[in-house]
């Protein structure tokens, strides 16, 4: 006999007061609640799509369930890498079943940036689209061939940018902050100039682009336009570059130390206005839990990174106050959009669909706590921030996690 449950006391994102999970799927919103189903009582709370974080470098199991995050696309970077069958298949298995895992398969071997991984095989094995990695492929024959390759499989390609001749050993963007604190830098337009090349590639072989991190006004101007001329291209942002600027990287601090690096305010803004104009379509954590061992060094020798799981509702959920979005929008951006770019049926809430949901407080405060982070690591540059938006309870498949 089929297990029923009922979230009950609900506001449900899109409408509704009331949700009855069947087994691990949707059976209906306001429907008729069974005598023997167990009962969820929302208290209020607000119930969305589970967030289907797209791009994430570990699997880290607890950050996601405090976050929110059902569902995460993991990419290649991984040891070893993603770019066997054998590897993929282990990584979409890691962390059932408490989380889905849909691995990104390497686009090149070792992402080397020189010969092609097996896309076809990797694809059956269980990766759901195509990445880069954090690398840029700089010969463009190379990327021409893993675009047309990825195309004929019907499978995104998840791209890195920034021109990596430019960049070099850079570990900051170029402008009156590196230059006070005596940084490594390259200029912004890095981003742009590897964007440009990669769109005209995208044009000449009909791949499905999606560009992970765009963090600057000429980047998100190329998206713009290549929206405009019907090209199948998406682009992401994660929270860091929506509400930080260089001047996080004052005083060295280490937490700040990303990949892209921090822009300029302008750039900062540019972003915020590409969310609520829609350039950007996508919202992702970018979680990369560091160690003390690899962020307590000198700035240009700390790994670039920051954990974001825990906190990317919370921060989001400034974007609605905000008012720069709706809440069925940021929804779109955290969960609907990566689930149509990864290809999973996830993302939205139904009769049928997969009961992966979210239940959280939008107006509950608080403050992040670095050090209480349940997660792999701290290594957030919003500690101490206070914050509204709380999760009550994640459920995969309708089951309560945590």
């Amino acid at each position: 006999m089929t297990q029923m449950r009922a979230i009950t006391n609900a506001q449900i994102l899109g409408g509704g007061t009331s949700l009855l999970i069947a087994g691990d799927r949707i059976a209906g919103i306001d429907v008729p609640i069974p005598a023997d189903a167990d009962l969820l009582d929302a208290k209020g709370a607000q119930v969305a799509p589970g967030i289907v974080d797209l791009g994430v470098f570990a699997v880290d199991k607890r950050a996601c369930i405090a976050g929110g995050i059902t569902r995460v696309a993991l990419m290649p970077d991984q040891t070893p890498v993603l770019d066997e069958p054998g590897i993929v298949q282990r990584a979409a298995l890691a962390a059932k079943p408490d989380l889905w895992v849909h691995p990104l398969a390497a686009a090149t071997r070792g992402l080397a940036g020189r010969e092609l991984g097996e896309f076809a095989m990797m694809r059956k094995a269980g990766a759901r689209a195509v990445a880069t990695g954090r690398q840029w492929i700089a010969d463009s024959g190379v990327m021409a061939k893993v675009m047309t390759y990825a195309a004929s499989l019907d499978l995104t390609l998840i791209t890195h940018a920034e021109d990596a001749g430019l960049v070099g050993n850079a570990v900051a963007t170029s402008g009156e902050t590196a230059s006070r604190l005596g940084l490594a830098s390259a200029p912004a337009e890095a981003e742009a100039l590897a964007m440009a090349r990669d769109l005209m590639l995208a044009e000449l072989t009909g791949v499905r682009l999606h560009v992970r991190n765009v963090t600057t006004a000429r980047g998100l101007d190329l998206i713009r336009a290549a929206k405009a001329r019907g090209l199948p291209v998406t682009c992401g942002i994660a929270p860091t570059h929506l509400f930080l600027s260089e001047m996080a990287i004052n005083d060295f601090r280490t937490f700040a130390r990303l990949s892209p690096p921090l822009r300029a305010e302008g750039d900062r803004q540019a972003c915020l206005a590409a969310v609520q104009d829609g350039t950007i379509d996508v919202l992702c954590s970018a979680h990369d839990p560091r160690g003390p061992e690899a962020k307590r060094l000198p700035f240009a020798d700390a790994d670039p990174g920051a954990a974001g799981a825990e906190t990317l509702l919370a921060l989001a959920m400034g974007l609605v106050r905000d008012g720069l979005v709706t809440m069925p929008r940021l929804f779109e951006l955290l969960s609907g959009t990566p689930s149509r770019l990864l290809g999973v049926e996830s993302g939205h809430i139904a009769a049928g669909a997969p009961a992966d949901l979210v239940l959280f407080d939008p107006d509950a405060p608080w403050q992040i706590d670095a050090a209480r982070f349940v997660g792999q690591a701290g290594n957030t540059p919003f500690d101490k921030l206070p914050v509204q938006g709380r999760v009550i309870a994640t459920l995969k498949g309708g089951r309560t996690l945590g």
